[in-house]
């Protein structure tokens, strides 16, 4: 009979409170845990589907006092109708190919970061990185992770999103894009793209990460539809009145689901 090691207790932490970046006046707090060693793969997926996102090596859930404004979402990828907005979006996106490449960082997708950054997020942490800082976000990962590079007819970076390869989907992790570009709605095309990569893999879902229905930001993933969310410890659709915002608040139950 073959010896098997006990396994390694998983642990976790509670950040201590912070200013909540998308909701004005609230304040912030994360249960955080490592992902690592030979089970990192499997660990990162039990944790996405329980709701939780990684940074680095880190996985992490929104558990802020008496606010549940954040959303775990996804798309199920077979299931997906783009409307009219969105499939204009793709048309006007035609010339614009993604490539997926490695996870390493690269001066070209530097600059594009920069200027994304000091675009959109000026008084921003992010737009203080260093190359140094930013190669970090992009090597420092313990899991099967890669970068879409998107790229116009001239062969110019226009975009990039840093993806996490999930035993049941595809992972958005962070995207920037070309500023400028508006008309072309770079961040809602890197999602349709993931939509149809996941398909071709057939994997089943891609996860966006937090819906904020209160932040102007980040209500745009309620958009995609179907949409599924996290709530009350399982997966359900997202019904139209919540995509809206008709619902009532304090419909979510938004305590991280088991990691088991």
């Amino acid at each position: 009979m073959s010896y098997k090691p006990p396994r390694r207790p998983q642990f976790f932490y509670t950040t201590a409170p912070l200013p909540c970046p998308y909701v004005p006046g609230r304040t912030e707090r994360k249960v955080v845990t490592e992902i690592t060693g030979p089970d990192a793969d499997a660990l990162h997926d039990r944790l996405s589907r329980a709701g939780f996102r990684r940074s680095h090596n880190i996985a992490y859930a929104p558990v802020c006092p008496n606010c549940n404004a954040c959303v775990p979402i996804r798309i199920p990828a077979a299931g997906f109708q783009p409307d009219r907005t969105l499939r204009r979006i793709g048309r006007a996106n035609l010339g614009v190919e993604g490539f997926e490449v490695p996870a390493r960082a690269t001066a070209e997708q530097f600059q594009l970061f920069q200027r994304y950054q000091q675009a959109r997020h000026g008084d921003g942490d992010m737009a203080t990185m260093s190359f140094y800082d930013y190669r970090a976000m992009i090597e420092d990962t313990p899991i099967e992770t890669f970068i879409i590079e998107f790229r116009d007819p001239d062969d110019r970076l226009v975009g990039a999103c840093l993806t996490d390869r999930l035993s049941d989907g595809l992972s958005a992790v962070y995207s920037f894009f070309l500023p400028g570009l508006d008309r072309r709605s770079l961040g809602t095309y890197t999602i349709l793209w993931l939509v149809e990569r996941a398909r071709g893999l057939g994997l089943p879902y891609v996860y966006l990460g937090y819906w904020v229905p209160e932040s102007r930001k980040m209500a745009y993933k309620a958009r995609f539809r179907p949409a599924e969310v996290l709530a009350g410890g399982a997966w359900r659709l997202l019904s139209d009145a919540e995509a809206s915002g008709e619902a009532a608040a304090g419909s979510y139950d938004l305590v991280p689901a088991t990691a088991e």
